[in-house]
């Protein structure tokens, strides 16, 4: 399974480090998952939301190309010129996940990534959880506000807050690769997995 994880300006660090290290650590122990940092643009370097300067692996391939799409969040309360509001603004980010997801990929978002989503129009009459600083805005939206961690949806998983990254890319590791890999995985991490998704 080939996984995107799209940073854009001021996403936030964890939002995007820790699902990528969960899934390289699957498939250091066989798992078919191999993911990486991408952009829209091609960007030499990509500067996170507390200063981290990250150096992605390319370009957001063409929709299709892509099995799953990771997006993070990132300033969404901030109203700034960098982070998921801004890139809720520009559009850019939620026309590329409405692109893939209508190529066939699965679609997952951290944090305020689920505003994105929402952008995208694929959250649309289903469950969804975001940070909660932002479920206010996603209420507002006709996703089903759901009071949970992580949830998974099939095609379409959102997870809470910064941390729950981590739970989502366990909960997909399991998905893809089984139960024994993402305990696997959490045991190398010393992170104790909380809360089963909500899967409706």
């Amino acid at each position: 399974m080939d996984v995107a994880i799209l940073l854009y300006e001021g996403f936030d660090e964890l939002d995007a480090v820790g699902p990528f290290e969960a899934f390289r650590y699957a498939e250091e122990k066989g798992a078919d998952l191999h993911a990486r940092p991408v952009t829209l643009d091609g960007a030499a370097t990509v500067t996170a939301s507390h200063g981290m300067r990250v150096e992605p692996e390319g370009t957001l391939p063409d929709p299709g190309e892509v099995d799953l799409l990771v997006v993070p969040g990132g300033g969404w309360n901030d109203r700034g010129e960098e982070g998921a509001w801004a890139e809720y603004e520009r559009g850019a980010v939620p026309d590329a996940v409405a692109a893939h997801h209508d190529a066939g990929a699965t679609v997952a978002s951290v944090c305020t990534g689920g505003m994105l989503l929402s952008k995208a129009g694929v959250l649309s009459g289903r469950p969804a959880v975001t940070h909660a600083g932002a479920l206010a805005d996603l209420r507002a939206t006709d996703a089903e506000v759901r009071d949970e961690r992580v949830v998974d949806d099939g095609d379409v998983l959102t997870a809470g807050g910064v941390t729950s990254g981590i739970d989502l890319a366990l909960h997909l590791v399991e998905r893809e690769a089984g139960a024994e890999v993402a305990d696997s995985v959490a045991a190398v991490l010393e992170y104790e997995r909380q809360h089963e998704a909500y899967t409706p």
